[in-house]
């Protein structure tokens, strides 16, 4: 290695380098901080949505056992066939720190009044109102937590790459970088005393 002759403009390269390597290290770690918070922050509304899901369909399972003892299947699926009015679901984007996640939108809530739901109300019950509403709660809860478990899902993703990109640079490419430095600077300091010491040889023959 000794043989090796860097020169000063190799060292000035290999310096902006490492400047540059550490600014991207340290841009990482920030937006590696922010997804970790904003992952926490997602990470408890989704046990909110979570909790409030298993409570809604528990309900939403009485009031349709109630329902069913008093109206019979038969007459609940027909129904459920005069429903017309349907929710349609778009699946859009959001950017949260340079992470893409679904924001599920719906045309209409899937929650309407009686009126809204398309079967005649001398057809229809509170037994069966009732189930109907559970059930409408439960759908749009769905929607909301799926939303929230695809985001979670993503950012946790994000963090895992970021973290390994933070790492490389940390304890690997830094390090590696700044010992080249340290050797090139060794290098050319050797050099510049052999050149000093050379000179002033030839001075005294002289």
């Amino acid at each position: 290695m000794t043989n090796i002759k860097p020169t000063r403009s190799e060292l000035i390269k290999l310096k902006r380098q490492i400047q540059l390597a550490k600014s991207g290290h340290k841009i990482l770690k920030k937006k590696r901080d922010g997804l970790i918070l904003e992952f926490f922050d997602i990470l408890k509304e989704a046990k909110s949505v979570r909790g409030e899901l298993n409570e809604y369909f528990k309900e939403a399972q009485e009031k349709m056992n109630i329902c069913r003892m008093l109206e019979g299947d038969l007459h609940i699926k027909s129904i459920a066939l005069a429903i017309k009015k349907k929710p349609k679901i778009t699946v859009n984007e959001r950017n949260i720190m340079g992470v893409v996640v679904p924001k599920i939108e719906s045309e209409f809530s899937v929650q309407k009044d009686l009126f809204e739901r398309g079967y005649g109300i001398i057809t229809s019950s509170v037994a069966l109102d009732e189930a109907a509403k559970a059930y409408e709660k439960v759908i749009d809860t769905v929607v909301l937590a799926a939303e929230v478990e695809i985001t979670i899902k993503k950012l946790l993703e994000e963090i895992e790459k970021t973290k390994r990109r933070v790492n490389a640079l940390e304890f690997e490419l830094i390090p590696r970088m700044e010992r080249v430095q340290r050797f090139i600077t060794f290098r050319l300091e050797e050099i510049e005393r052999e050149t000093t010491f050379r000179t002033k040889l030839i001075k005294k023959k002289t």
